[in-house]
């Protein structure tokens, strides 16, 4: 039988060995659940008929994460998606889907990559999945969405969460040089407000 443990180079080998396995990083999945599903299909039965087009779909997507104790974690994906036609809409699904997530030994650095990548990454399939089946339940075909980059979209906050907090930087300056520049200072944090809504991709999924 194949040995699949990866073995420490030359030199580590026995303090690797000699490691207590409880001190190892772990990361488990303790349950999972659905915290609010709502679906609106105000056009119905109309909205089931054939069309001669095909309707609009906008798919957003968002990550939150809620300390429940020092070693556990809950993690929630809110999907929405609405379809329309002609103006009209045909449907309109909300679901906030969570995991509970135990996390021990994980290095202070590898802890939000952990909490907005990977657990995300391991309930997006049955969060997608609960999406589909009300969907097709509600008479349309299910609808199943794409593969998600939760790498990508923890990137794109690290950049806004940098962008913003430099402008802030900027604008705390600007009060100090002048204190005739306070109302531009009150636009500016007006503008980071507006900023730091969700903002959609090109793939139409939303990044918060």
């Amino acid at each position: 039988m194949a040995d699949d443990t990866t073995k420490a180079p030359t030199g580590t080998q026995t303090g690797a060995q000699n490691q207590d396995p409880a001190s190892l990083p772990s990361l488990n999945i303790i349950g999972q659940y659905v915290r609010d599903l709502s679906f609106e299909n105000p056009e119905a039965p109309a909205s089931i008929m054939g069309a001669a087009t095909s309707p609009a779909f906008n798919v957003g997507i968002n990550v939150a994460v809620k300390k429940q104790t020092e070693e556990v974690y809950a993690v929630e994906l809110t999907l929405t998606a609405k379809a329309e036609r002609e103006d009209k809409v045909l449907f309109n699904v909300e679901l906030i889907y969570g995991g509970l997530f135990k996390i021990l030994n994980f290095p202070e650095n590898q802890m939000a990559p952990a909490l907005m990548i990977e657990c995300p990454r391991l309930i997006f399939p049955f969060a997608r999945q609960v999406l589909a089946n009300v969907t097709q339940a509600g008479g349309f075909p299910p609808l199943l969405m794409e593969p998600v980059d939760f790498t990508g979209i923890y990137r794109q906050n690290l950049a806004r969460m940098a962008e913003a907090a430099k402008q802030t930087d900027t604008d705390g300056a600007n009060s100090d040089a002048s204190p005739a520049d306070k109302g531009d200072d009150k636009k500016s944090s007006g503008s980071k407000s507006k900023s730091s809504r969700a903002r959609k991709t090109k793939s139409g999924k939303t990044v918060n």
